[in-house]
């Protein structure tokens, strides 16, 4: 097949290194820029200008590519992709790379856009949209925090505001919505907070189908070093972005590119071309701050040098525009580019134009793509405000950005200026990973890489915690959560904290750490649920002498599946490796929840207790995770170990005593939280150390006692095993474990058939376990009868 002939609309430096990156290719003839600039002009082979007149229905455009046989169009920048240029192509069966008129709106409209991505789930900012002036003043006066105010429509790179006070942010918001600095675009604004980390660029191919990403990018923005002054379209950048892992790849390519890419097909436009998504790695993860259409000024400089020449620019783009990207070969070097911007001086202000540049030739490795230039009267002149762009190729990062300065002497102008720390933040990053052979924190025994493995591996568990209010991320440094978003009106917080105790002995020695995390989350909810409130987050600390992370990852599933168990959201918690303070092997857990009841409904509710109110009890799963210390003494008295097969009929068949001591606590939440919204219930109380007689108490009034009847349950297996074994006394049992009732509930006897069949439709055993009785106040306020036949072993 003949070499065929390419048409490139547009004439900045993102143009003229496409360009460059055409003219490669042995399928391409000619690359027509239209209009192109003074690199496009001279000193590429196969590479050419034209002046072409667009027109309103890029007729022109089009009539001349029919002409010249143009087997493929390129538009570069954006404004023509939201006209509709792919479209005019369509019509005359010419291929475009570029999306359609109705999808090129992922950039043309931030209100398009961030209504897109709330619709399918794409993570961004909270947001705003206004087309009134006075709405939307009034909305920044009302709302908190840091805002970012937009142009809905496109500004030329220039319609983002970052006000820094209230003030300010109204004077932008009347310059654009009023004042029309940036005349239609501004007719709608979008209002959102504004996200803090750093920024990303991640560009990819796309067919419509398949989206395959290319390498990430970071650019610099202000005007000056130390990302001072004002913003510009961009005075440098540098890929691949260390910051972008390959974690954040692979979450960044499912939940935003592919997302986004499956939800305009669905949509019904389909997206084909370059989708740029402008990320900031926030604390709760990677969201989007904005879409762009096409490749970036200046990331184009920096990606595709790094293309590999396995690989055919041309050939990517025309599979792409023929919906058949996943049959032809995209792949990138194994190295880094860096590219330092040159500008007029004043930019991005006023500037002159017209300045005589001198070019010299460029070494191995080293790229000089031309923006702000034109050819006149044979010479080359600038003729825009970022001029010519230097980007150098190596093997690694820093040797890339001093190539790229090594050669920006081959520029020479009148007044060029450019910045002198670009891939500073790359730079501090990489240094910050180096070490000297010096006192280390892994020497000391603290393993930051184990730690930042763990909090990969837990990410999916605590994300599938996320309820209403919260979202459940890791990485920033506290949880939030939105006590409206949950419903509430007029909410009083309830708050609990408890470990497991020595149970986690237990499961140290039987190696067995997937429920203990149950354990601690029902220790913590199930206090919260007896005041009435509903557990809402959850936080957890894991503290060892060396980090397992395989060991930490089965303990906090256990956490994450209590709190979805308990509707909560696990938010935060802490990993702490301590060497010297525990011994090796070792861990401890703690958890603190956080609930909320209506002001109104908090329980226990001691005025209304009265002689003759029943008592329910709710049954236990086992010992729970209070009075391990007794039970480790038992079995030590007892001459056997936890791998022994069970000595009492255990909860699951075939389990080993270790095993079946570690039968996770009960949460009672979720059957509970029916009852409790219908104000059935007047008091709790959760059955932990202390057992009866200490913990009823805790919910009665002083003139209120409790009669208990152990004749009206079951002992279970363990509890008879544990006492006949240990010899333990009746009261001793009942103050030290549960014996079998993990939860008591005090209702009135009107409520008793409905509190019964609430619960049982939600899988419990309810038994009616005694009644409150009048108290002169110098008695026992709880008393236990029936042990002596009940319990008898």
């Amino acid at each position: 097949m003949p070499p065929v002939n390419v048409l490139l609309v547009g004439s900045g430096g993102r143009e003229d290194a496409i360009a460059w990156a055409l003219a490669k290719s042995a399928s391409v003839g000619t690359v027509f820029v239209a209009p192109g600039n003074g690199g496009t002009q001279v000193g590429k082979d196969k590479v050419k200008n034209v002046s072409v007149d667009f027109g309103t229905d890029f007729a022109g455009v089009v009539k001349f590519s029919l002409e010249n046989q143009i087997a493929l169009v390129v538009p570069g920048p954006e404004q023509p992709l939201v006209e509709g240029i792919a479209s005019a192509f369509k019509k005359v069966g010419i291929p475009c790379f570029g999306p359609s008129k109705d999808a090129a709106r992922l950039e043309g409209s931030k209100a398009f856009s961030k209504d897109f991505m709330k619709k399918h789930n794409i993570p961004t900012a909270a947001y705003e949209l206004f087309t009134d002036f006075e709405k939307a003043k009034s909305y920044i006066a009302s709302v908190k925090g840091d805002i970012v105010i937009k142009a809905s429509g496109l500004a030329a790179g220039k319609g983002v505001l970052l006000p820094e006070t209230k003030e300010e942010a109204i004077e932008g918001l009347k310059s654009i919505m009023v004042d029309s600095v940036f005349g239609e675009a501004g007719q709608e604004v979008v209002i959102e907070e504004r996200l803090t980390g750093e920024e990303v660029s991640v560009l990819a191919f796309s067919d419509g189908y398949t989206v395959i990403a290319m390498p990430a990018a970071q650019d610099h923005k202000r005007a000056y070093d130390g990302d001072k002054g004002p913003n510009t379209g961009g005075m440098g950048a540098y890929a691949p972005a260390p910051i972008y892992t390959s974690e954040l790849a692979a979450n960044v390519q499912t939940s935003v590119l592919q997302a986004t890419i499956d939800g305009m097909r669905r949509d019904g436009y389909p997206f084909v071309g370059v989708l740029y998504a402008g990320l900031m790695l926030t604390p709760a993860g990677p969201k989007v701050l904005e879409f762009n259409a096409r490749f970036g000024d200046p990331e184009t400089q920096v990606i595709l040098p790094l293309l590999d020449d396995s690989s055919d620019l041309f050939e990517i783009m025309l599979a792409a525009a023929e919906g058949r990207l996943d049959s032809v070969k995209v792949a990138f070097k194994d190295a880094c580019a860096a590219t330092v911007v040159l500008a007029a001086s004043g930019y991005p202000g006023s500037y002159e134009k017209g300045k005589t540049i001198t070019v010299g030739s460029a070494p191995s490795g080293v790229h000089v793509f031309h923006a702000g230039t034109k050819v006149e009267g044979g010479a080359l002149k600038t003729s825009g405000g970022r001029v010519l762009a230097v980007t150098g190729v190596a093997s690694d990062l820093q040797q890339a950005i001093a190539k790229a300065y090594e050669n920006v002497k081959l520029v020479q102008f009148e007044g060029a200026q450019y910045r002198k720390d670009i891939g500073h933040r790359a730079v501090s990053l990489l240094n910050g990973k180096k070490t000297t052979g010096g006192a280390t924190y892994a020497a000391a025994g603290v393993d930051i890489d184990a730690g930042n493995d763990l909090v990969e591996k837990i990410k999916p568990l605590v994300k599938a915690t996320r309820r209403s209010g919260a979202d459940a991320d890791l990485g920033g440094f506290g949880g939030l959560f939105d006590l409206k978003a949950a419903g509430f009106r007029d909410p009083v917080l309830v708050s609990g904290t408890d470990g497991v105790g020595t149970k986690l002995t237990i499961a140290q020695k039987v190696g067995k750490h997937d429920t203990i995390g149950i354990d601690l989350v029902a220790m913590n909810v199930n206090d919260v649920i007896v005041q009435g409130a509903e557990p809402l987050f959850f936080l957890d600390y894991y503290a060892s002498s060396k980090l397992e992370v395989n060991v930490a990852r089965d303990v906090i599933a256990g956490i994450a599946a209590g709190c979805k168990d308990a509707g909560c959201a696990l938010v935060g918690g802490e990993t702490a490796e301590m060497p010297g303070i525990y011994q090796h092997g070792d861990y401890d857990l703690a958890g603190f929840v956080v609930g909320a009841v209506e002001r109104n409904d908090v329980l226990p509710d001691l005025n209304s207790m009265a002689d003759g109110d029943i008592v329910l009890g709710l049954a236990s799963s086992g010992v729970h995770s209070n009075g391990y210390s007794l039970v480790r003494h038992v079995v030590k008295m007892a001459s056997i170990d936890y791998s022994t097969p069970c000595p009492f009929p255990p909860p699951q068949a075939g389990q080993t005593l270790g095993e079946a001591l570690l039968t996770p606590t009960r949460i009672y939440v979720r059957q509970l939280l029916p009852c409790v919204r219908r104000k059935l219930i007047k008091g709790m109380a959760h059955i932990t150390g202390g057992g009866f007689p200490d913990n009823i108490p805790r919910t009665l009034p002083d003139h209120v006692g409790v009669q208990i009847d152990a004749r009206t349950w079951p002992l279970p297996p363990m509890f008879k095993w544990l006492k006949k074994t240990g010899d333990i006394a009746d009261y001793e049992l009942s103050r030290t474990f549960n014996c079998g009732i993990g939860m008591i509930l005090i209702i009135s006897k009107e409520n008793l058939a409905e509190v019964t069949s609430l619960l049982k439709e939600a899988g419990e055993e309810v038994y009616q376990i005694g009644k409150l009785t009048k108290r002169s106040g110098k008695e026992e306020q709880v008393e236990v009868i029936g042990t002596e036949t009940a319990w008898a072993c």
